[in-house]
């Protein structure tokens, strides 16, 4: 018997003698205590079982038999009960790791998302980017901010948890990196970024983008796709929505290919949405919403400034929800006001 067990048997036979005698309160404080000891020490219920069983027998050597072979019973249980206790610690610990280091990861995703809006005087930008839970696939990266235009790209990483917040990182890596002529052609960037992914991402992962590129000078906006939701043009002269359509393959698929790139010119006060599919697939019970109730939630707000009016309509999608996020949501609005 080791000297730990030697001093809880005499502590022990001391509380369990007294209470015995007294039934006192003290007793069953002291037996708090001894719970605690044993959970630092690492002993298990059937060690302790004995233990008692121990202490009993020598303070009543006349106990009937039958409650003596009751304990071989106890012990049988506990030692069942220990063994699955001591596996629900063992997983307990290693969820507590995952879920340290998942938080971890989605600090540092964070800090890969921009931390602060474009700012520029010839576009109003509102953004929204909300994931539904503690990492997002969803990702949006601008470039290019100068006085003669901005570049604003919309993705979604399919697949989330770590490898995306990995291939987040890729992707906002190889945008800053490419050269700023290529950042101007929304087709090339896409290109360029299509054979990034497709030499450093597995088979199973692939990313759906909208890349597109607001010029000052022309008031055009450029724009390629690669697999992506949809967004929306808003004409102020027709006082009408269209679709933002943009075909072309998800990025990674196969380095070969070709993005063709399209062209929308903006009048002050148009504006362009683009979204990820966290916000078409909205839900009002088992159904999705369709694409007009989103375009007529943003008619309710766009006389607002565009922050507001993607906060407006982020916060009433949300609510048909009952406040239950499903998918990675991300909303962009880049009005011309100039």
């Amino acid at each position: 018997m080791s000297v730990v067990d030697y001093k809880l048997q005499l502590s022990y036979k001391r509380i369990l003698k007294d209470f015995l005698e007294n039934k006192s309160e003290q007793s069953l404080y002291e037996a708090q205590k001894v719970s605690k000891f044993l959970l630092e020490q690492k002993i298990s219920p059937e060690e302790f079982v004995s233990i008692h069983f121990k202490v009993l027998t020598e303070m009543l050597p006349q106990m009937d038999e039958q409650i003596q072979d009751s304990f071989v019973l106890l012990l049988e249980v506990m030692m069942g009960y220990g063994l699955a206790y001591q596996e629900h610690q063992i997983l307990r610990n290693r969820q507590q790791e995952l879920e340290s280091e998942i938080d971890v990861a989605a600090s540092m995703q964070q800090t890969l998302l921009p931390q602060e809006k474009p700012k520029t005087e010839f576009l109003d930008v509102g953004v929204v980017c909300e994931p539904a839970k503690k990492m997002s696939g969803d990702y949006y990266h601008y470039v290019h901010e100068d006085d003669k235009g901005l570049g604003m790209a919309i993705a979604d990483i399919i697949g989330k948890g770590v490898p995306a917040a990995l291939c987040m990182s890729m992707i906002k890596y190889a945008m800053d990196s490419l050269p700023s002529e290529q950042q101007l052609q929304p087709s090339l960037l896409l290109e360029n970024l299509n054979r990034v992914v497709a030499q450093n991402v597995g088979d199973s992962m692939f990313i759906t983008m909208m890349y597109g590129y607001y010029n000052r000078t022309t008031g055009d906006f450029h724009y390629s796709g690669a697999g992506h939701e949809p967004g929306f043009f808003y004409s102020v002269a027709n006082d009408a929505f269209e679709e933002l359509h943009a075909k072309g393959l998800v990025l990674g698929v196969s380095r070969q290919t070709k993005y063709r790139e399209y062209t929308r010119h903006l009048d002050v006060g148009d504006f362009i949405v683009l979204l990820s599919d966290g916000v078409t697939e909205c839900r009002i019970g088992d159904e999705f919403i369709e694409r007009e109730e989103i375009t007529k939630l943003i008619r309710k707000y766009m006389h607002l400034t565009a922050q507001e009016t993607v906060n407006r309509v982020y916060e009433e999608l949300v609510k048909i929800q009952d406040f239950v996020l499903r998918d990675d949501f991300t909303l962009i609005l880049l009005r011309r006001t100039v």
